[in-house]
């Protein structure tokens, strides 16, 4: 099958994983894969993208502002006539709904739905079921909900002991660690503040994560609070911690909730959208979105159950999900050829 996958944004972050990963995993499966990036998600910087995809993949720059990007990726598109477009993000789904009739075109709201981009398009993906509800009928009928997707990477053995080395934490002491955009989007001003009230003896909150806040909360936050910026080993961190805790305001799916079990963490989260629908995997009770005082309860209580665990994954193969979506494609594709016929 050919396909093309869309994704127009500049920096790595949950969505520009999922579109490279499902991209890669396609042109591993011997699909005639391309992918179409803003030039500037080539950069040579960690945060950037191009550097993820594979030498499989066929890799298509296009520059300029987002109109300009969005109308030369457009024109790539009508030159690689494909099977299949599969827009990633707002500048994605623009370039699809300018080419009806081309091939199956598709999107995977990473998100939730919006009518202004989603609406035109032939089919969707969901990563969640609550964003089924939003969806009109007509289109629902032409929408499968996936699960994300992760694999447990290899961490170096002396991981943990480097990174409490390099930032002087003490071989003893408790990490409750997040990873992520910091962002409004994510509440870390309220882990802050749980942090403090719960007064942890020989603690460290580690932040893992750029993003526009960044500045705002390192400056909020006391020298007990450490803020490494963007990894691009983020299993690394995880393998640091004794805690993980979300705090999203909102988090569509939480893929670093797969992460954070793979590494066999505990998990303490607000209740999101995307821990709501993973919470029965890690069981521990969610806590209200912005309510420090309750977070900073949960914390300590989960200081006597630091052991590491193990965690059903299973359902979150990537292979699986992957051939999942070619099969959508496939069955898309079918009712597109009987509709025309």
């Amino acid at each position: 099958m050919k396909i093309v996958h869309i994704i127009l944004t500049h920096s790595f972050a949950g969505s520009e994983r999922y579109a490279v990963e499902l991209a890669n995993l396609q042109a591993e499966q011997d699909h005639d894969v391309t992918l179409i990036l803003h030039q500037r998600g080539a950069e040579q910087r960690a945060n950037a993208i191009a550097h993820r995809v594979s030498p499989k993949v066929n890799l298509q720059l296009v520059s300029g502002m987002k109109f300009l990007a969005i109308f030369r990726a457009k024109r790539l598109l009508k030159q690689l006539k494909p099977d299949v477009a599969h827009a990633h993000l707002s500048a994605a789904c623009r370039v699809l709904q300018g080419v009806p009739g081309l091939c199956l075109r598709v999107a995977t709201l990473h998100i939730h739905y919006k009518k202004q981009q989603h609406a035109k398009l032939d089919a969707l993906i969901a990563i969640a079921p609550w964003q089924m509800a939003a969806i009109p009928l007509p289109l629902r009928e032409r929408t499968v909900q996936l699960d994300n997707w992760s694999a447990a990477k290899s961490v170096p053995m002396d991981a943990r002991e480097r990174l409490r080395q390099e930032h002087a934490i003490g071989p003893d002491d408790v990490v409750i660690g997040t990873l992520g955009r910091v962002e409004q989007s994510k509440g870390q001003e309220t882990l802050l503040q749980a942090f403090s009230l719960a007064n942890i003896p020989n603690s460290r909150l580690v932040i893992v994560g750029e993003g526009k806040h960044w500045q705002q909360i390192r400056d909020k936050a006391p020298s007990t609070v450490i803020m490494p910026g963007f990894s691009s080993e983020p299993q690394q961190w995880l393998a640091c911690f004794d805690l993980f805790v979300s705090t999203a305001r909102s988090e569509p799916f939480g893929l670093v909730f797969l992460e954070a079990m793979h590494a066999g963490l505990p998990i303490v989260a607000t209740a999101s959208e995307g821990a709501k629908y993973l919470q029965p995997l890690f069981a521990t009770e969610l806590v209200p979105i912005d309510d420090a005082e309750t977070l900073a309860q949960r914390i300590k209580e989960q200081l006597t159950q630091l052991q590491r665990r193990q965690y059903p994954m299973q359902r979150f193969d990537p292979a699986a999900k992957a051939a999942e979506v070619l099969a959508f494609y496939q069955q898309q594709l079918a009712i597109q050829n009987t509709a025309k016929s």
